[in-house]
C-alpha cells in the first residue's frame, strides 16, 4: 500500500519502459498527471524531440505550480532520474508549501528493453537504457536527502502491478472536527488561572491521586483548543503541561505548538539554547519532576502540529496566526510562520523584533485565531483575533467560544513575570477607514456567504471610474440595490409582460406566497439616516441619500433637507426606540421621475415625441392632399395615422411621470424596505413587516412620504391571482408603471432546494413599455420579435447583485471592516458593466 498526502507533488521515477505512464493511468485521474512527453509535444509538435526538453519542463513546472496553488494533487510522469530534474520538482513543491513524494518503479533492464523495442516512438539504443538503470540505482540514496518527504520503491513487475494508492490527510487537516470549541490563549505556566478559566467555561476537572489536574471534560461536548506557549515565565509550567497533555491524550482537547514549546524541546534534546524569556524558570520546575514525565513532555511537544484547519475549513488555529495561502499546507516555511509570525527585520526600542501586522492584510474566509503577541484586549481584525491577553504579565487568560464568537476571560492572580514591552494595544497598521486600491482592482474572486463571484478586470476598472469620481464617501456607501429582471414573456394577446407569467415564474421556483407592490415611476433612492444630524458611526454628517450607482442624489443642501424630513418621520413613528438604533438604512423610490431624471427625459424621450408630433401631422397633410388628387395612398396614410397615435401614446406615457418641483416642494419619497439598523440586518423579515414600517413613516409625514400600494397573493388561490391581475390592469390603465412581485418571505427568501430566489420580478404595463421599446412596439411584427428576447443573462445578473447586497448588509450588521463592506458594494457596481440589454 502506497500512502501519499491528499495534496502533494508526486514524482514518478523510472527508466524508459518501466511502466510509469501505465501506472499513472491506472491510479490517477488524467487531469492530475503531467507528462513530460505531452509537454514536449505541446512545445515542439514532437514528443521525442529532446532538444525541447528545457522548454517542456518550464511549461510543466508552471502548470504544476498553478495546480498546487489551487490545492490540487499533481503527478509528474517523467524519468526523473537526474538530480537537477528532481530538484526542479522539489523547488516547485516547496514554493507552494506541499510535500514532494517520489514513487520509484524499478523493473529489470531486460523487461524495460523489451517494452522499449515494442514502441515505434522509441528509437534509443540499449546503452541509453543501461545508463538510465545506473542513474536509477544512484538515485535511491539521494531522494530523501534531496527533499522528498516520502519515497516509495516498487521492485519488479509483480509489485508494481499489485500496488494500491491510499490517500492520507495532512496532520493539520481536521476539517471533520466541527466543535463547538473553546480556544484558549497563551497560558505560560499559569496553571491556577487555567483551572479557573476551564471551570468558568463549564468544564469538569479530573485530578490524580496527588490532587493535580490531569484532564477536563465539558458536559456539552465542547473541545478546548490551545494556541501554544503553555510554558515559561509562569509559576507552574509542569502543572499546565500535565493538564493539557492529559486532555489531549484522552481526546478531550487539541493543541498547537508555540515558539516557547519549540525552544523547550530543543533544550530537552540537548541543543545549545540560551535560558532566556522564562525558559530558566521552566527548566528549574522540570528538574523537580520525574524524568519519565520530562520525557513525556518532549514526546508530546515533538508531536504537535504547526496549525489546525477545523470545521470544514471555516476555522484555522495557529500560535502566531497564518496567512491564507498557508492554510492546510505543510512546509518549514508554514511551520515557521505559525510559530513565530512574520517580522519586519527591525527591532523596537525594547530590543524585540517588530512583527509585521499580517492580519491587516488578511482577506481569507476562514476565521484565524492565534496568540503569541500579548494585547490588553482581543481585537477582531479582518476575521482574525489574537487571544493572548498577557496572563503571565498580570493581564487576563482568555478563551474564544466558537462558533459563538464570545470571549471569556479570567484575571491573572498576579504579575508573574515583568513584560519587557508594556502591554499596549498596537496602533493599527491600516486604520479601518483607509481603503487599499488593491482590494478592488484587477480580476478578483469575491467570496461571501452566498457564494463566489469573479469580477473581470475591465468591470472593476469601470466601477473604479464611478467610485473614484462620482460616488459618495465609501464609509456611507453600505449597499447598492440589485438590478431587477422582468417576468417571462407574456402569452396574452397584445402584452409583452403580464402578471400571469410573474406568478408562474415564482410558482415554478417553489414559492407559495408573494406580495405585489406598486412600481413607483421615480428614481431609486437609498437613504442612510442617522438620529444625530451632526454625525453618526459612519463619519461626519447625519446621513446620505444616493442613487442605485452610489452617486449623491441631489447634493447639498437638498440631500440634507431630505434627510431632515426622514429623520423627523422616523422619530415620530417611534422607530429609533423600537429598533434600538441610532441609524436606519432604507430602500426607497423618489418621485416624480423628472425630479432626478429631467435631463434624461428631455434628451432621450421628449425629443423623440417632439420629432414625431412635428413630422407626422405634416406627413398626414401631404398624404391627404395626394389622396385628394386621386393617388392611391390610403394604406400608407393608415400606417402613418397609426404611427401618429403611437407617438401620442408614447408622449402621454412619459409625461405621466413629469411634474414640477421646486427644491423639495413636489418631491415625495416612497419607502418599501428597512434594510438594516445598528447591529441588525433585516433581510430575514417578511415584506409585510417592511411595508408596515414604511406605512408608519408615511403616516408620520403624509405630505412627504408616498404609500406603496400592494396585494398579497396566495399562489394556490386562482381568485387571488385574478384580483391582483385586475388591480394591475387598473393601475397601469391609470398611467402607473406596473408592479414588482416579490416572495412574501423576505429579501433573503430561498427556494425549497435552498437557492436564492429572485428578489423581485417586475411586471410593467403595456403603455409604460412604449417608453422602453419605442412608440410602435405593439405592432404585431415588433411584438413578435420582442417576444423572443432572452432573459437569462438579466436574471443571472440580478441574482449575483442580490447575493452581494445581502452579504454587504450582513457585513454592515456584523461591524465588518470598511474594506470588506466596500469590496462587496464595489462588486455590485462592477456587475453593472455586464453587457445586458438595458431595456430589460
Amino acid at each position: 500500500m502506497i500512502e501519499i498526502p491528499e495534496l502533494a507533488l508526486v514524482a514518478l521515477v523510472g527508466v524508459s519502459g518501466s511502466g510509469k505512464s501505465t501506472f499513472a493511468r491506472r491510479h490517477f485521474a488524467p487531469s492530475q498527471v503531467l507528462s513530460s512527453d505531452a509537454f514536449r509535444g505541446m512545445v515542439a509538435d514532437d514528443e521525442n524531440d529532446q532538444s525541447a526538453s528545457a522548454d517542456a519542463f518550464d511549461a510543466l513546472h508552471h502548470v504544476a505550480g498553478i495546480r498546487l496553488r489551487r490545492g490540487l494533487l499533481t503527478v509528474v510522469d517523467a524519468t526523473n532520474l537526474q538530480p537537477h530534474a528532481r530538484a526542479g520538482l522539489v523547488r516547485v513543491a516547496r514554493e507552494h508549501d506541499v510535500l514532494p513524494v517520489a514513487i520509484v518503479l524499478d523493473v529489470p533492464e531486460a523487461v524495460a528493453w523489451e517494452r522499449t523495442q515494442g514502441r515505434a516512438d522509441r528509437t534509443h539504443g540499449r546503452q541509453v537504457l543501461t545508463r538510465m538503470q545506473r542513474d536509477l540505482r544512484q538515485s535511491y540514496g539521494r531522494l530523501a536527502r534531496e527533499g522528498f518527504r516520502k519515497v516509495h520503491v516498487l521492485r519488479g513487475v509483480d509489485e508494481i502491478d499489485a500496488a494500491q494508492i491510499r490517500y492520507e490527510k495532512l496532520f493539520n487537516d481536521r476539517r471533520e472536527l466541527t466543535g463547538p470549541f473553546d480556544i484558549v490563549g497563551d497560558v505560560h505556566g499559569c496553571r491556577e488561572e487555567l483551572e479557573t478559566l476551564l471551570l468558568r467555561l463549564g468544564y469538569v476537572l479530573r485530578r490524580d491521586d496527588a490532587g493535580r489536574p490531569v484532564d477536563a471534560v465539558h458536559p456539552a461536548g465542547r473541545t478546548p483548543v490551545f494556541v501554544g506557549d503553555l510554558v515559561d515565565r509562569g509559576p507552574d509550567s509542569p502543572g499546565v503541561l500535565r493538564l493539557v497533555m492529559g486532555m489531549v491524550a484522552a481526546g478531550h482537547a487539541i493543541c498547537v505548538p508555540g515558539n516557547h514549546e519549540q525552544k523547550l524541546l530543543r533544550k530537552l534534546r540537548g541543543r545549545d539554547v540560551r535560558l532566556t524569556h522564562g525558559l530558566a524558570e521552566t527548566m528549574a520546575q522540570l528538574d523537580a519532576e520525574d524524568p519519565a514525565f520530562v520525557a513525556e513532555v518532549a514526546t508530546f511537544v515533538d508531536g504537535l502540529v504547526s496549525h489546525f484547519v477545523l470545521d470544514g475549513g471555516r476555522l484555522v488555529v495557529a500560535h502566531a496566526g497564518l496567512k491564507e495561502e498557508y492554510h492546510g499546507r505543510a512546509s518549514g516555511r508554514v511551520r515557521s510562520f505559525a510559530l513565530y509570525g512574520e517580522t519586519t527585520g527591525e527591532t523596537d526600542e525594547y530590543g524585540l523584533p517588530e512583527r509585521y501586522p499580517w492580519a491587516r492584510d488578511y482577506r481569507g474566509s476562514a476565521m484565524v485565531v492565534y496568540g503569541h503577541t500579548p494585547t490588553p484586549e482581543p481585537e477582531w481584525v479582518n476575521n482574525t483575533i489574537c487571544v493572548d491577553t498577557g496572563c503571565v504579565f498580570g493581564g487576563k487568560l482568555t478563551a474564544l467560544r466558537y462558533p459563538e464568537k464570545e470571549l471569556v476571560s479570567v484575571p491573572a492572580v498576579k504579575e508573574w513575570y515583568a513584560p519587557v514591552r508594556p502591554l499596549v494595544t498596537p496602533a493599527p497598521a491600516r486604520p479601518d477607514a483607509v481603503l487599499d486600491l488593491r482590494d478592488v482592482t484587477g480580476r478578483r474572486h469575491v467570496e461571501h456567504a452566498y457564494g463566489t463571484l469573479t469580477v473581470p478586470a475591465e468591470n472593476a476598472a469601470a466601477a473604479l471610474e464611478v467610485m473614484s469620481r462620482f460616488a459618495v464617501d465609501p464609509r456611507w456607501l453600505t449597499w447598492l440595490p440589485p438590478t431587477m429582471a422582468p417576468c417571462s414573456t407574456a402569452t396574452a394577446d397584445g402584452f409583452l409582460e403580464h402578471p400571469a407569467q410573474a406568478f408562474a415564474d415564482y410558482r415554478a421556483a417553489g414559492v407559495d406566497r408573494v406580495v405585489c407592490e406598486e412600481k413607483h415611476m421615480g428614481s431609486r433612492a437609498v437613504v442612510l439616516v442617522c438620529r444625530d444630524p451632526d454625525g453618526g458611526p459612519f463619519g461626519p454628517g447625519g446621513g446620505v441619500v444616493h442613487t442605485r450607482t452610489g452617486r449623491p442624489f441631489f447634493g447639498p443642501p437638498l440631500d440634507g433637507e431630505l434627510l431632515g424630513r426622514v429623520r423627523a418621520a422616523v422619530g415620530a413613528a417611534g422607530l429609533w426606540a423600537e429598533l434600538d438604533t441610532d441609524w436606519l438604512l432604507l430602500d426607497c423610490e423618489l418621485l416624480p421621475w423628472s425630479a432626478k431624471a429631467g435631463g434624461l427625459i428631455r434628451e432621450q424621450y421628449a425629443s423623440v415625441g417632439a420629432a414625431g408630433r412635428a413630422a407626422l401631422p405634416a406627413v398626414l397633410a401631404t398624404l391627404d392632399a395626394a389622396a385628394g388628387r386621386g393617388l392611391p395612398v390610403g394604406d400608407l396614410r393608415a400606417r402613418m395615422a397609426a404611427r401618429r397615435a403611437d407617438v401620442e401614446a408614447y408622449s402621454a406615457a412619459y409625461r405621466a411621470y413629469v411634474a414640477p418641483t421646486d427644491g423639495l416642494a413636489g418631491v415625495t419619497l416612497a419607502p418599501f424596505a428597512v434594510l438594516a439598523s445598528a447591529g441588525a440586518s433585516h433581510v430575514e423579515r417578511d415584506h409585510g413587516w417592511h411595508l408596515d414600517l414604511a406605512d408608519r413613516l408615511c403616516a408620520a409625514d403624509p405630505g412627504f412620504f408616498t404609500v406603496t400600494r400592494r396585494r398579497v397573493v396566495d399562489l394556490a388561490d386562482a381568485s387571488a391571482e385574478a384580483d391582483a391581475t385586475d388591480w394591475w390592469l387598473a393601475l397601469t390603465a391609470a398611467g402607473g408603471e406596473g408592479m414588482v412581485v416579490k416572495p412574501y418571505a423576505g429579501l433573503a427568501a430561498r427556494s425549497p432546494k435552498g437557492s436564492l430566489l429572485q428578489p423581485g420580478i417586475k411586471c410593467r404595463g403595456r403603455e409604460y413599455l412604449r417608453i422602453i421599446y419605442g412608440p410602435g412596439y405593439t405592432e404585431p411584427e415588433q411584438l413578435a420579435a420582442l417576444r423572443r428576447r432572452s432573459l437569462g443573462r438579466k436574471r443571472g445578473l440580478a441574482l449575483r447583485e442580490h447575493a452581494l447586497g445581502l452579504a454587504a448588509l450582513a457585513a454592515l450588521a456584523d461591524g465588518a471592516p470598511l474594506w470588506r463592506r466596500h469590496e462587496l458594494v464595489f462588486a455590485v457596481l462592477a456587475c453593472e458593466s455586464e453587457p445586458v440589454d438595458p431595456r430589460l
